[in-house]
């Protein structure tokens, strides 16, 4: 081999060597931007829709750097919990992205006991003992309700952190819907995000104000306003009455709200700037 070719293999050689130093030094940069912890985040979705509503955002958390590690849940119509894919007990930042086959269920005692079936499942599969959870539309149901049936449930994995998006606690302001989960007509909030009526489901929900176990919890309500205090398919008022339930007893309790096109209801779990809040606020150092 002559000297021309063995210093083309050596300076390949030292660029590989480079580019791969480059390229852990970047990885190791964007995680340390981030909490290293082997808490799981479970994303659930809205009515009629899928685990495919938190792809983006769960795409938009490995991008960052956050995690490498995101499995699924699915929840047959029977309640039965299947996990897809592997999680390891020291996995960080690992993603629990939630499936319910019965997409369209308005029985929230139900989606309480979906949402206990899935977090049973992780803790007896991966010994679980902490969660954060991050719920859209109708998957915010599921994170009240299980809290109602397990905030004082020391057995059962606590919740840390609690996001909140484009929620509907006192109604939807749909004519057709049952009265228990419909919007009461001239809903107005005093300053402390009590309603000045409330639906049955909201009722039943009051009972966090003191279920909510007392400065554990960080909440962040996130909000779209297109125009009119509305992202189009709830209304303002419905989503900030999460206030009284909780913020009483919340470790933090902050609100964001989110403005333009893509503050609309279905764009807010595929929208870049709450991607970035999202991050920050479940994983930011």
């Amino acid at each position: 081999m002559g000297k021309r070719a063995s210093h083309w293999i050596t300076a390949v050689i030292i660029l590989i060597i480079v580019e791969i130093i480059g390229f852990a030094w970047h990885a190791q940069h964007k995680a340390s931007k981030y909490v290293q912890s082997t808490t799981p985040t479970l994303f659930f979705h809205g009515g009629g829709s899928s685990y495919h509503a938190e792809e983006h955002m769960v795409n938009a958390a490995q991008k960052a750097g956050v995690t490498k590690t995101v499995i699924r849940a699915n929840i047959d119509k029977n309640g039965k919990v299947t996990l897809h894919g592997t999680m390891h007990k020291n996995s960080i930042n690992p993603i629990v992205e939630v499936n319910y086959d019965d997409n369209r269920q308005l029985d929230f005692n139900k989606h309480g006991q979906w949402a206990t079936a899935v977090v049973k499942e992780l803790r007896d599969t991966y010994g679980v003992k902490k969660i954060n959870m991050v719920g859209h539309s109708l998957g915010n149901i599921s994170i009240m309700y299980y809290m109602l049936d397990n905030a004082t449930n020391k057995k059962m994995p606590q919740l840390q952190k609690e996001v909140n998006m484009a929620g509907h606690f006192d109604g939807l302001d749909f004519a057709q819907l049952p009265s228990a989960v419909r919007q009461p007509a001239d809903l107005k909030l005093d300053k402390n995000g009590k309603p000045n009526h409330m639906n049955a489901t909201y009722k039943q929900m009051t009972a966090l104000r003191h279920l909510y176990p007392k400065d554990q919890v960080e909440v962040l309500n996130i909000i779209g306003d297109i125009g009119g205090k509305t992202d189009g398919t709830v209304k303002n008022v419905s989503s900030l009455s999460l206030r009284y339930l909780v913020a009483n007893r919340a470790k933090s309790y902050q609100v964001k709200v989110f403005h333009g096109k893509n503050a609309r209801h279905s764009k807010l779990h595929s929208n870049p700037d709450v991607d970035k809040v999202l991050i920050k606020f479940l994983w930011g150092k």
